[in-house]
């Protein structure tokens, strides 16, 4: 039976890295976008590297596991992060209320890909549990569940931005499950980070930001390092490990884990104070993604 509950233990994880992942990257906003991106997967590839060679050399891949390997590194590992950093640095990192209420559209997009092109089938139990961590995920994430409109120029510039990054990391997930059907984790995680930085690297001279390759400061490559060991290729690979085990649909909604465990870490390192609405709806996503990890007993 514990076979039956490793993969969303592993989903879990990984979202509970990728919540830790913003206390790092506070001390990186003064770099652009595309550079955090660069050097965070630039780190992660030569520290897995030496760990995965050998799987790489003996896994021969089809032209279409390669394409969605190309694809899977747009989406996920460039756009996705790319559009959600800029939807942030448009509403100046001040009020971030339409960016993630966008964000929660993830799901919607991931478990619309994995219909089309998985033919994964959705039975009624599903749809009650994942509703309702849809609903709390929302009230976890906005006090009293007020959305403040009012965020000045660049709010529609920044909800676009934020709808991309939901569909891309959305869609991402379908793919990522398509190719770890054929692909190991590791080996999928190390061409992820190598075709990323294939990707973000033209980009970031087109962008005209190639100056700031030297911008860092040595502190900051520590914290790519630490990323990289962490919240970025380790939280990845646990991440692939628990979606190769996994269906899409439940996947996705396991990752609403991220909203909680967020704010139990503003509480924590911040002083931020919960409202009643807050502990009401956390524990209400808790109990909801107990259930849907249930529903893998099943499958």
């Amino acid at each position: 039976m514990l076979k039956n509950y490793t993969g969303p233990l592993f989903i879990i994880t990984a979202a509970l890295l990728w919540a830790l992942d913003g206390v790092i990257r506070r001390h990186l906003y003064s770099l652009p976008p595309i550079t955090i991106i660069f050097f965070e997967h630039l780190f992660g590839f030569i520290i897995l590297l030496p760990f995965v060679y050998k799987s790489i050399f003996k896994t021969d891949l089809t032209k279409h596991e390669w394409f969605l390997i190309i694809l899977i590194s747009a989406l996920s590992g460039l756009l996705g992060t790319l559009f959600f950093t800029t939807a942030l640095l448009k509403v100046h990192f001040i009020s971030f209320s339409v960016v993630f209420l966008l964000q929660k559209l993830q799901p919607i997009f991931a478990i619309t890909t994995a219909s089309i092109f998985l033919k994964e089938k959705l039975d009624r139990r599903y749809i009650v549990w994942a509703v309702l961590a849809l609903v709390s995920a929302y009230f976890v994430t906005f006090k009293n569940g007020a959305v403040n409109w009012e965020t000045g120029e660049g709010t529609i510039i920044a909800a676009l931005f934020a709808l991309g990054a939901a569909f891309a990391w959305g869609s991402s997930t379908t793919f990522s499950k398509m190719l770890l059907t054929k692909v190991e984790a590791k080996v999928s995680t190390f061409y992820r980070f190598l075709f990323t930085l294939f990707l973000a690297l033209p980009l970031l001279l087109i962008m005209g930001k190639g100056a700031t390759l030297s911008a860092p400061t040595a502190p900051q490559f520590g914290l790519f390092a630490l990323i990289a060991v962490s919240t970025g290729m380790v939280a990845l690979l646990i991440y692939y490990k628990g979606l190769a085990r996994t269906p899409v649909h439940i996947t996705t909604i396991l990752e609403l884990t991220f909203p909680f465990i967020a704010i139990l870490i503003d509480m924590i390192l911040y002083k931020t104070v919960l409202a009643p609405t807050q502990w009401v709806a956390a524990i209400l996503l808790v109990f909801a993604i107990y259930k849907i990890a249930k529903l893998r007993e099943n499958i």
